[in-house]
């Protein structure tokens, strides 16, 4: 990364930054992709079983990287002061919490994964697919988790394209895989399911070592003993991430969550509603991938300018990628809009289910908007290391305010299901409204003296 001086400039920076970390994020997302279509190939079964297992594992996985990835923002601050050492120390302590984090959630699942999928009442198939998704994908939580630090690392140091390159090279890699283990092909073991998991697994075993090899051989990353010494361990360290970390993997864990609570609650609505809330939570959460790309180049670049103590331009980058990300949302909302009959016509050949995802996409325009808003938002105050307060003001904005006003919406108006979009768009935007706040607050009131002050 490179000081900048103009909007131009800093737009061009954040774009760099940018189009890599969008390119990674929709190759994470396509080996889910991969893994749900190609079980089902196999059979009905198989495919729901994968799909179960992807949206209990979906929450976890989501709220670990928000506390692994807080290793972007500290790296990112002791980057801009030009403390090498300090960046090397983070990093290091990050891999240690990894190993940790992975251990735990392995023993937690070891005896909760089989009450949770008892509780659910599933078809034995389709719960025994799902069960050995999970156990497939836990050999695979290390090099996963480890991964995610070694990207915050990278990122932290501006250079987001290494990272695109290794997840473009470890996807036909996935997807071989897949092939192999879901359908017994080449000689391989037939898994269905099951397959996808393991498949996935060996992938960020692939992915991991492909990381390691870089940070260890290529320059700026080698300049960073992230390695050596790896006896030496600082509880003091691992505490600096977790106070970071815990906040942003909570408030992380707390939407996603929030959607997969949505998802139960409109099992009491018919099987088209289901299908067709699915639809276009799924063509939302594809567009998301724009928002959470900038926010992350955004906690990057703001938490650079704040180490180096250039509050103005971190104040300039903090408004840009919130604005960046309004633009793209009404771009790409209006486009969905306009074109939301053909969109929906991808996920069903249904005229009932098609255009009542039709009608959902309609509501989804004013909430992609305001998620664009609070993500962003939410980023800029990361790249301060203000994250209790943001936290705080998310889970009031997705529990008190998006579940209840859905929920009554939803179940005491003529609204139906669509109360539920406007529940999650009304408080989503009430996060946004607050999280901006509370960035004004901290850029008028923390970061406008010479001297740095500690956040509270």
């Amino acid at each position: 990364m490179n000081q900048t001086f103009t909007i131009k400039e800093k737009t061009k920076q954040i774009f760099i930054l940018l189009i890599p970390i969008l390119i990674t994020q929709l190759g994470m997302f396509s080996m889910v992709f991969f893994n749900t279509i190609m079980s089902g190939k196999y059979d009905s079964s198989n495919l729901a079983g994968v799909a179960i297992g992807s949206s209990i594992w979906s929450p976890v996985f989501m709220g670990i990287s928000g506390i692994l990835l807080a290793v972007s923002p500290i790296a990112a601050q002791h980057f801009g002061e030009k403390k090498n050492e300090e960046v090397s120390s983070v990093v290091k302590h990050g891999i240690y919490l990894s190993v940790i984090i992975a251990v735990v959630v392995i023993i937690a699942g070891f005896f909760l994964l089989d009450p949770i999928l008892n509780k659910m009442n599933l078809p034995a198939r389709v719960q025994n697919t799902a069960f050995e998704y999970l156990v497939g994908l836990s050999y695979g939580l290390l090099p996963l988790f480890i991964f995610n630090v070694l990207r915050s690392f990278i990122y932290a140091l501006g250079k987001t394209r290494v990272v695109m390159v290794i997840l473009l090279l470890a996807l036909p890699l996935n997807f071989f895989l897949n092939y192999c283990l879901i359908f017994g092909n080449l000689g391989f073991p037939e898994l269905g399911g099951a397959g996808a998991g393991y498949a996935t697994s060996i992938t960020y075993w692939a992915i991991m070592a492909m990381t390691i090899f870089i940070v260890k051989t290529q320059v700026p990353f080698s300049l960073f003993p992230v390695f050596a010494n790896m006896k030496e361990f600082s509880w003091d360290q691992c505490k600096e991430i977790l106070k970071i970390g815990v906040p942003m993997g909570l408030s992380t864990f707390f939407e996603t969550s929030m959607f997969a609570v949505v998802t139960i609650l409109l099992s009491k609505f018919s099987v088209t509603t289901i299908a067709a809330y699915q639809s276009a939570l799924n063509i939302v959460s594809f567009l998301y991938m724009i928002p959470i790309s900038i926010s992350m180049a955004q906690t990057v670049l703001v938490g650079y300018e704040v180490g180096a103590r250039r509050y103005k331009d971190a104040k300039q980058y903090s408004w840009l990628g919130i604005y960046l990300a309004i633009l793209s949302a009404v771009i790409s909302g209006v486009f969905v809009v306009i074109f939301r009959y053909q969109v929906a016509g991808f996920y069903s050949n249904e005229a009932a289910v098609i255009n009542l995802t039709a009608n959902f996409l309609i509501f989804a325009l004013f909430f992609q908007i305001c998620d664009a808003i609070q993500v962003t938002a939410q980023a800029a105050l990361r790249g301060y290391k203000d994250v209790n307060i943001a936290f705080i003001m998310t889970l009031i904005a997705y529990w008190l305010i998006c579940l209840p006003v859905g929920y009554l919406l939803a179940h005491y108006t003529s609204l139906g299901a669509r109360g539920y979009w406007i529940g999650l768009t009304f408080g989503l935007l009430a996060a946004g409204i607050a999280l901006s706040f509370r960035l004004l607050y901290i850029q008028k009131r923390k970061f406008t003296d010479v001297k740095i002050k500690e956040v509270v």
